[in-house]
């Protein structure tokens, strides 16, 4: 990382850092903490049906953060990255100044990270209110946390790769991730769904024995889904970068298109 990446690292964040409080933002607030409200809502006004369950947490935890929130807040944050200044033709105005390119898609998008990963916590550590043990509240807090870092880095590095990018994102997030159950072994550990589940130490759903495509499931050491979580989102990022530095800045074109 060369001296110019760090101060412009911490300019783009900072300058930024007022976006997260627009519509985008609070959007991504919303859909972290909406579950887990709307749940405390429902057993508040239902107490004698709904008490308190860690079977009803842990539902919520993997069919609707994981399952839902989670992959609709990167298809929602990821375009409000360096993209955006890619289709509004701002980006010029960004490297009027000798910064290096690479370390844009980083710099802005460890903001929506932020953000997003301050919700998820709140919102996995919220689960304690519904019945989850507090140890394993804070697991899947962190599961979320990390899965986000890595799916947010892929959308993006997706999104500057192709004209459609978030499509693409959408159909890897809520196609291939749902095969899990029906995977081999092997190509379990390429989602990210694997990684949430055994950091998480819980899964969402199996597959019935007698289903024909059914499939054994496996479990990665937590250390190993860390670490994996951690250098996809971190290759992820690196790849973006490199794919900016390459880009053709402020012309007409394909690295226009949404």
């Amino acid at each position: 990382m060369n001296a110019r990446a760090l101060p412009t690292l911490r300019a783009v964040f900072t300058g930024y850092a007022p976006r997260v409080l627009q519509a985008r933002g609070w959007v991504l607030a919303g859909l972290a903490m909406a579950p887990v409200l709307l749940s405390l809502v429902v057993r508040a006004l239902a107490s004698h049906a709904l008490a308190s369950d860690p079977r009803l947490a842990l539902q919520i935890f993997h069919n609707v953060l994981v399952g839902l929130v989670l992959p609709i807040m990167v298809l929602v944050a990821a375009p409000g990255g360096i993209r955006e200044d890619i289709e509004q033709r701002t980006l010029p105005l960004v490297l009027v100044r000798p910064v290096p390119a690479w370390i844009l898609p980083l710099a802005k998008g460890l903001l929506w990270y932020a953000w997003g990963a301050l919700w998820l916590s709140f919102s996995g550590l919220g689960l304690t209110a519904l019945g989850a043990d507090p140890a394993s509240a804070a697991q899947q807090a962190f599961a979320l946390v990390l899965a986000y870092w890595a799916e947010l880095a892929f959308l993006n590095l997706l999104i500057l790769v192709f004209s459609r990018g978030t499509l693409w994102g959408a159909i890897v997030l809520f196609g291939w991730e749902n095969l899990l159950r029906v995977l081999p072994a092997t190509l379990q550990r390429f989602t990210f769904l694997h990684h949430i589940e055994s950091i998480s130490g819980s899964r969402g759903g199996l597959v019935a024995d007698y289903e024909v495509l059914a499939q054994a499931q496996i479990t990665s050491p937590v250390p190993v889904s860390v670490l994996v979580l951690l250098l996809v989102g971190a290759l992820a990022w690196a790849l973006a970068g490199w794919r900016l530095h390459r880009t053709p800045i402020g012309l007409a074109g394909r690295e226009a298109e949404g």
